[in-house]
């Protein structure tokens, strides 16, 4: 059955389509990069371009094995004397015994700040112009720009979202102990919060991936939407020659897609995708559009079957489902939207 949102959530939806709404993402794990070789140390694991970050910018961007599969999704801000790499919850730890064990002779020094950063994330056409108004600043168009700035007497620091939601975004990081204060402040300048359950209809409706549930170490890279991740300018890094083999001889053989279903069971993680009577995909996460008024799910499905359009199968339950793929995200252009 359609799940019961006997809560708000369907407003906390609505006000990041039309205005702005507020989550936290303060169970995010930090590590704070110092020593004079952190950006030629980073540059060379990870997929995207570190070495030209100047302070105020960053990039979003995955450590791959050498097979080019997803280890952790990471994002990094350069400071004038350090950078920050935000991981996904609980990845703090083992993304830096991951690098430790690349690190030999450079100057590289990583302490784990977790728990030290409160961080909130406004959504929505009107975040920036909240963000503007609380701060009288932004950070840069670019996505991971960040600028410092103050709220409320607190000193936090500014950044240019990379679109989870599929809205305009800016997070706000700060100290833990002003954590309440700017939480009450972009509450109290118009600010919605925003729970779990409203911010995967809209994360999973802009097809954005969710590191591991969409992509993880059994996912290639190139099997997911990745070009904001990835650099074909810099040098060699973990998993290149699989990415860049990939791009010009070759192809994967599934594809992150995005399924609507009929009916109102929304699908979990792993539920079978079928076409005809052959399994050609997974369900990797799945959630309850307000924005379709029906359940939509990411699933990773074979490339002979990833055209826009295609009829397939899920099985919910003891249910089959009828779905129909998507381009991705579902809200802007799916052959499904009404």
């Amino acid at each position: 059955m359609r799940p019961d949102f006997s809560g708000d959530v369907a407003s906390e939806h609505a006000a990041v389509r039309g205005a702005v709404g507020v989550f936290d993402r303060s169970d995010h794990g930090v590590l704070e990069v110092t020593g004079r070789d952190r950006a030629k140390f980073l540059h060379a694991m990870l997929s995207n371009d570190i070495a030209s970050l100047a302070p105020g910018q960053g990039c979003g961007a995955t450590l791959l094995d050498v097979h080019g599969k997803v280890q952790v999704l990471l994002r990094v801000l350069a400071l004038d004397d350090r950078l920050l790499v935000v991981t996904p919850p609980g990845a703090a730890v083992p993304t830096q015994e991951a690098l430790d064990t690349f690190l030999f002779s450079e100057k590289a020094y990583f302490r784990d700040a977790t728990g030290e950063e409160s961080m909130f994330v406004l959504a929505g056409p009107d975040a920036p112009a909240l963000a503007q108004r609380v701060t009288g600043t932004l950070p840069g168009d670019r996505a991971w720009s960040h600028a410092p700035a103050t709220i409320a007497g607190a000193t936090v620091r500014l950044v240019r979202g990379g679109g989870e939601t599929g809205e305009p975004e800016i997070w706000v990081m700060t100290a833990v102990a002003n954590g309440t204060t700017v939480w009450q402040s972009l509450c109290g300048a118009g600010a919605k919060p925003v729970g779990r359950a409203a911010l995967e209809s809209l994360r999973i409706e802009a097809g954005t991936p969710a590191f591991p549930d969409d992509m993880g170490p059994t996912v290639l890279l190139p099997e997911v939407p990745f070009e904001a991740l990835v650099s074909y300018s810099k040098g060699c890094y973990i998993g290149q020659e699989v990415i860049v083999r990939i791009r010009d001889r070759g192809h994967v053989n599934r594809l992150l897609r995005g399924l609507a279903l009929e009916g109102e069971n929304v699908p979990g993680a792993g539920a079978p995708v079928f076409a005809g009577d052959v399994e050609i995909g997974k369900v990797t996460s799945g959630a309850w559009s307000f924005a379709l008024e029906r359940p939509i799910a990411l699933a990773l499905v074979r490339r002979t079957h990833a055209d826009a359009g295609s009829p397939v199968v899920v099985r919910v339950g003891e249910s089959s489902v009828p779905a129909t793929v998507s381009d991705l995200p579902f809200a802007h252009g799916s052959p499904v939207a009404r």
